[in-house]
């Protein structure tokens, strides 16, 4: 549930925007590029989200159903266009990107009369991200859809933190510490974690996380790795070795594999590794959402031990 819209990428790399000729039109918005990646494994995915009644919209239903999800529940606005993202790549750790998202975005208009109660209710899993509680009537909405969940299983939040969404990160603690409270897993960096909780040290947060009611916290740490607590068992996994090309879509790559483990009944520290390598192997394509990898991509990584960038794309 939540954001959506169309990712402009330059396909000039290390060339600022200023200067870009020729770029890439890619399906995007994290929860968006997370239905995408869980199709990949071959799960049935949907997601609740908004588009304008442009061209664009009609893109982002087109390209969803093309990539095995689910448009549904795609709700359309007459008022607000459907929003653009640009970026810029600078590898290996500089990725700027800019949201042309005002005055509004459809996905933020979602109501609580938009849900569909039944799909929300029986979802094997639930992902929210932190971008659907800046604004109402979107807020409003989460809090309906977590409802509906009753901390079901497998509700999970993403501590997707953007600044530029907020009026201040006091805004953002406050209401994500409120949504924490129906949540069953949390996933996010240290600076998101420090919104949420806090704490950056990655155990400390991890343990907030623990104690505002999640029962799996993930900390990234970026080239540290990834730590992952429940109340009974701590998983540290280190990075995997990459050659980046553009690392905005890891995370969102991180959680399609984190789902898929998740409903495989991996092990948490198989799922947490399987999620490290996906992460890796669309840190090294250019795109997001077409980069996602399939489980066999995935399982040639942990595995086989093959480079993220040395992979060929495995139907």
């Amino acid at each position: 549930m939540g954001r959506s819209g169309v990712d402009i990428y330059p396909l000039q790399i290390g060339v600022g925007l200023e200067d870009v000729t020729t770029f890439g039109k890619f399906l995007g918005g994290s929860p968006m590029n997370v239905a995408v990646a869980s199709a990949r494994h071959g799960h049935s995915a949907a997601v609740l989200t908004g588009v304008g009644n442009d061209p664009f919209g009609v893109y982002v239903r087109r390209e969803m159903r093309r990539l095995g999800v689910s448009d549904e529940f795609v709700i359309t606005s007459e008022v607000l266009n459907t929003p653009v993202t640009f970026c810029e790549m600078f590898p290996p750790d500089h990725f700027p990107i800019y949201f042309y998202r005002q005055p509004s975005a459809p996905d933020l208009q979602l109501t609580p009369g938009d849900l569909p109660a039944d799909a929300v209710r029986d979802a094997r899993i639930m992902w929210f991200s932190v971008t659907g509680l800046s604004e109402e009537p979107s807020r409003s909405a989460h809090h309906a859809a977590l409802a509906l969940r009753g901390r079901r299983e497998h509700t999970i939040l993403d501590l997707d933190y953007r600044p530029m969404f907020w009026a201040d990160p006091a805004e953002a603690t406050t209401q994500v510490r409120e949504f924490l409270t129906g949540v069953t897993i949390a996933v996010g960096n240290r600076e998101e974690c420090e919104v949420a909780v806090g704490e950056s040290d990655p155990d400390r947060a991890a343990d907030a996380l623990l104690e505002a009611g999640v029962e799996l916290a993930i900390v990234k740490r970026g080239p540290e790795g990834t730590l992952a607590k429940t109340r009974e068992e701590r998983v540290e996994v280190p990075p995997v070795p990459v050659d980046v090309v553009n690392g905005l879509g890891a995370g969102d790559a991180f959680g399609g594999a984190l789902c898929h483990g998740l409903l495989a009944g991996w092990s948490l520290d198989r799922i947490i590794t399987a999620a490290s390598a996906a992460g890796a192997i669309v840190a090294g394509r250019l795109e997001c959402s077409t980069a996602m990898p399939s489980e066999a991509e995935v399982l040639a990584v942990i595995d086989e031990g093959r480079s993220p960038n040395d992979l060929e794309r495995v139907a």
